[in-house]
């Protein structure tokens, strides 16, 4: 596995592979890497003669200065984890390498940006499409692979390659979990062993609703995954809300859910901020 920090040494190793006739599959991360990520590795690997995988803590997307400062970097044990699965390239850039000067860019990215975590974390997904975009213009990769735990940033994604018009295939890929059916987050690690043992309750509660919303509305079904989330100590729930799987944007409160429908949520255990969701 090759490590690239740079970005014209990456473009050069990506032409190499593409003269010969290799596919390139790019896996955007922010590092700390657990199973989930390396499942979508493997799933690039299948699909694609050469895989990048970028492993960059990009500051535009952080709309929380702290959140930035605490995010787990572990760049030994990433590498570790890439070489074991077979990656060709780790891309490694610096901040500064990646901007040069200040993305001032603002993407038009509608209403799919707008509700849930664009409500929640302002100029979070057009920083998500500053890097994106970055990658996908450095890399120009043929299949690009994302984790179904960030639903609505995959939604926000397509809209960004709509508006730009990369020629790429965006994979989204199951989301992993624990086997207590925790998703898989970079940031489980900061949880303690009090919110760890608790946190798994927000998957049960959400599993739990899918039988709930067989004789209940959208709203009834809302309120009881917020309550019962609510219920346990050191569960805060910051919004569920089911939606439009495809626009991400709310539905009849008064219909019942149905499979064209997600409940997203999100949820602090304690001070770290948890994300999930499910498909009705």
């Amino acid at each position: 596995m090759n490590i690239i920090r740079e970005i014209e040494q990456l473009r050069c190793q990506v032409a190499a592979a593409k003269t010969a006739g290799k596919a390139v599959g790019l896996v955007p991360t922010m590092g700390a890497l657990h199973a989930g990520h390396i499942s979508l590795i493997d799933r690039a690997r299948k699909e694609c003669g050469f895989v990048v995988v970028s492993d960059f803590v990009n500051p535009t997307q952080f709309n929380n200065p702290e959140d930035l400062r605490t995010y787990p970097r572990t760049e030994a044990a990433d590498c570790e984890k890439m070489s074991q699965s077979g990656v060709d390239v780790a891309f490694i850039p610096s901040v500064e390498e990646v901007y040069p000067e200040p993305d001032t860019r603002v993407f038009d990215l509608g209403p799919v940006a707008e509700v849930m975590e664009g409500a929640m974390r302002p100029g979070h997904f057009n920083g998500v499409a500053q890097i994106v975009s970055k990658l996908f213009a450095i890399v120009e990769p043929d299949k690009a692979y994302f984790g179904e735990k960030d639903f609505q940033q995959i939604a926000v994604i397509r809209r960004m390659v709509e508006l730009e018009g990369f020629n790429l295939e965006i994979v989204d890929c199951p989301i992993l979990r624990e086997a207590d059916g925790l998703a898989m987050s970079s940031r489980n690690v900061r949880l303690d062993a009090a919110h760890r043992a608790v946190a798994p309750h927000i998957h049960k509660t959400l599993v739990e609703s899918l039988d709930y919303a067989k004789t209940h509305t959208v709203a009834e079904t809302e309120r009881f995954v917020t309550e019962n989330i609510n219920a346990v100590e050191g569960l805060e729930t910051e919004y569920f809300m089911i939606v439009d799987a495809l626009t991400m944007q709310p539905v009849d409160p008064e219909a019942k859910p149905d499979a064209s429908m997600v409940g997203c949520v999100t949820v602090y255990c304690g001070d770290v901020r948890l994300i999930d969701n499910i498909k009705y």
